[in-house]
Parts: structure tokens; sequence; C-alpha cells
């Protein structure tokens, strides 16, 4: 088995606190009133949302995905960390066991934050998994990160 990292990060003018309760805290509630056309519901499957809950995020009919399974491992609310595991899904399970994911929200210097974010991929013995292999979920994380910064600019009083 082997791992490939992967990192990101960008910056954004919201405050780091209202970016992590948006995308971890309460991203059960918010992403499918935002996303409707991409994420049809999220629900907690075991758990409350504290660490070792297990989160189902499910997806809009049409698109490429069903479902997928993330189970919290770590959550830092005074530092704004988020830690958690990929654990079923129908992605690209044919090439790798898990993912591993780590975001943290810091502050910068304009008031806003930067969102960095680390992907762990442990792939099965032999695969050799290629960036290109993971682009589109990168993607698609990129751009849910975006509606969540655009409807917190526009509703300035939401997770304040």
């Amino acid at each position: 088995m082997g791992i490939i990292t992967f990192t990101q990060e960008f910056t954004t003018s919201i405050a780091p606190s209202r970016m992590f309760k948006a995308l971890i805290l309460d991203s059960h509630n918010l992403i499918p009133k935002i996303a409707p056309q991409g994420i049809k519901s999220i629900e907690f499957i075991e758990g409350d949302g504290g660490v070792g809950s297990i989160k189902q995020t499910n997806f809009a009919e049409g698109g490429h995905l069903k479902c997928l399974k993330h189970k919290i491992d770590a959550l830092d609310l005074d530092n704004l960390v988020c830690k958690y595991t990929l654990i079923e899904g129908d992605v690209i399970f044919d090439k790798i066991e898990s993912v591993a994911y780590e975001v943290k929200f810091e502050a910068s210097s304009n008031g806003g934050c930067i969102c960095k974010m680390s992907s762990e991929y442990h792939t099965k013995a032999g695969v050799e998994l290629k960036e290109e292999d993971i682009k589109q979920g990168k993607e698609k994380a990129m751009g849910l990160y975006k509606v969540v910064e655009e409807y917190l600019s526009a509703n300035p009083n939401v997770y304040a």
C-alpha cells in the first residue's frame, strides 16, 4: 500500500470561524440548502457530529456519484481544524483503500482566512495514483468552498 499526499489552499475574505462553522460544523444543514443541484442531503448515520461520527453525503440524481461516507477523526474547535476519513463511496475505491483529510482555517492579515486542505490517499498495493485521477473531486470541493464563500458574503450575519 502506498500513500500519496496532495495539498491545496485558498484565501477568502470570510472570517475563519464563519467558514469553519459553515463547512464543518453545520455543513449538513447549509450545503444541501445552497447547492441542491449537486448535493441532495447530508446526514449523520452515526453520532451527532463529534469525533467518531459518520456523515453520509447523498448526491443529486444524474451525477457520477451516489453517496460518500466520512468518519470524523478529530475536531479542534479552538484551532478550527477538522480531520476526517473517506470510508465508503462509489469513487475510485478500485485504486484506494481510504482517503484521510485535514482541513484547517487560519486567520489572514486582511480579516479573512486561509483554508488549508491536505488529502492523504492510501492506495492499494501495486496501484499508482496520479493527480488527474483525483482532479475532478478536488475541483468539485473547491467549487463548493466558493459557493459557501459567496453565500456567507451575501449573508454577513450567518454564523457571525
